[in-house]
């Protein structure tokens, strides 16, 4: 019997991921890193897709033990952010768990809507989303781009061949 003030956590819409890079996702970047499809078709692609942020333990407090040695205490898991050469940072994301070993084998996948990590990197103060560090397409969304993505947006083709961003219209 359940309680009527009984609250239900939602599960995540990816419980059977396999790990698999979004196909859509896989060929624009394909095809942008040869030249082939411009910046926004791989933003439109990546808009809907699902991605894996990585997860790392930290080390909290470490204890010593009467033998010596060291000891975790406590740890944390946070995901992963990246800090370039120029101080701003950036949270990573990756396409597959493939992409996401090539970087660290030992990082947990998380799997999210590219538009959660792309409001997780504004709110963490993040200046970009680099998706695929290691390759081997790395693509960077930055600036309005970022904030556009977190808010839902998406770039869309329009019938002369550019490109306009479609999104829910402020209120008010």
């Amino acid at each position: 019997m359940t309680r009527p003030d009984a609250k239900r956590l939602q599960g995540s819409a990816y419980v059977d991921d396999d790990g698999a890079a979004d196909a859509d996702l896989a060929t624009a970047l394909e095809r942008h890193a040869s030249g082939a499809a411009p910046y926004p078709e791989v933003l439109a692609a990546l808009a809907g897709a699902r991605l894996l942020v990585p997860v790392v333990a930290l080390l909290g407090e470490v204890e010593v033990g009467d033998d010596g040695l060291a000891r975790d205490k406590s740890s944390d898991m946070a995901a992963v952010l990246l800090t370039g050469a120029d101080g701003r940072t950036a949270l990573l994301a990756f396409t597959s768990a493939d992409t996401l070993a090539a970087w660290d084998p030992a990082a947990r996948p998380v799997p999210v809507a590219a538009g959660l990590a792309a409001a997780t990197a504004v709110q963490e103060g993040a200046a970009a989303l680099v998706v695929d560090l290691s390759g081997p397409q790395r693509f960077v969304v930055e600036d309005e781009d970022l904030h556009r993505i977190a808010a839902g947006w998406r770039p869309v083709r329009l019938d002369d061949g550019g490109w306009a961003w479609l999104g829910a219209s402020p209120e008010g």
